[in-house]
């Protein structure tokens, strides 16, 4: 593992010890996440696992990679091992639902992180950034990079998540205010770099023109970063980016993406942990609601030096 994640999870780790006269922390917090070659779902499954096993549990890290029957199995095994809680990253707004329902009916409590499902009252709590208050950030320094006029493309996420839909609607509600910015084409990339490079060649096929790409995650920026490189055209279209991702980071270093808005996975992760701990010695999260919002940071070529390890800006 690189010194970076080390740091990122050691931090995360150093959670407040137990206090006196809590139940003594043991027994398996299963966690599911969506797909850790991905650096941002690699980050919250280890620094869930880290917190867990900081506070006294045993914990596992798996991954449905979005599907949402693969999510169900492993519902189904966190239930047969028994387990005290489940921190899951849901496949799908909809479709994870009844994944939710059978943990909670084997009285086992969930919690969710960096995405929502579609039904309040069954996990404990959801944890997830602040999407639309990052979206419109990005989007205005999106404008300030590309300008006030021209033709531009978007990559958009995985339809199945709202925050695809979140990220996107806040780019719209900021660049609809200036109507010299048209968009030309939308391309459903899901979250993927390799779709993100394959969508980014169509789109300058039939749009040779366009002066920006704004971007739901960086791994969709990152693959647009590449085939704009490879058609020589990196330095006449600006693209940005959503996550914070060590990659992004370090394309924004080399002048090839012109920011990316980070979300602040580390916290939320741990964050989930602590209060999934919180309920089963007391019965409550320690939080008066379920859904919160996590506010997202622009990330530049000014500020880039300050983040410190992955996902996390330092103050």
């Amino acid at each position: 593992m690189p010194n970076a994640f080390r740091r990122v999870l050691l931090a995360a780790a150093a959670v407040t010890p137990m206090m006196a006269g809590y139940a003594y922390a043991d027994g398996l917090i299963s966690i599911i996440v969506t797909d850790p070659a991905n650096p941002y779902w690699f980050t919250e499954g280890e620094v869930a696992k880290a917190t867990a096993e900081k506070l006294g549990y045993t914990a596992n890290v798996a991954a449905h990679k979005g599907d949402t029957n693969t999510e169900s199995t492993l519902i189904d095994t966190a239930i047969t091992n028994k387990s005290v809680a489940i921190i899951l990253d849901p496949a799908n707004a909809d479709g994870s639902v009844g994944a939710v329902k059978k943990a909670v009916a084997a009285n086992i409590p969930v919690f969710l992180v960096n995405a929502e499902i579609n039904q309040e009252g069954l996990a404990k709590a959801q944890l997830v950034s602040n999407n639309a208050q990052g979206a419109a950030v990005g989007a205005q320094q999106w404008v300030q990079m590309v300008g006030e006029s021209g033709n531009y493309v978007e990559l958009f996420g995985n339809p199945a998540d709202n925050n695809a839909a979140t990220r996107s609607n806040g780019y719209e509600t900021v660049l609809t205010q200036y109507p010299d910015l048209i968009k030309v084409g939308r391309e459903v990339a899901n979250w993927d770099r390799a779709q993100g490079y394959k969508k980014m060649q169509s789109l300058l096929q039939a749009h040779p023109d366009i002066i920006g790409v704004i971007s739901g995650n960086d791994e969709m920026a990152l693959g647009a970063v590449a085939a704009l490189k490879e058609a020589g055209k990196l330095d006449q279209v600006k693209v940005g980016g959503f996550d914070g991702s060590p990659d992004a980071v370090a394309a924004i270093k080399a002048g090839e993406l012109q920011y990316t808005v980070l979300q602040p996975v580390a916290t939320f992760s741990q964050k989930a942990v602590e209060q999934a701990d919180n309920f089963i010695k007391t019965g409550k999260t320690g939080v008066d609601t379920e859904k919160q919002l996590y506010d997202c940071f622009l990330i530049t070529k000014d500020n880039v030096d300050k983040m410190t390890s992955p996902f996390v800006l330092s103050e």
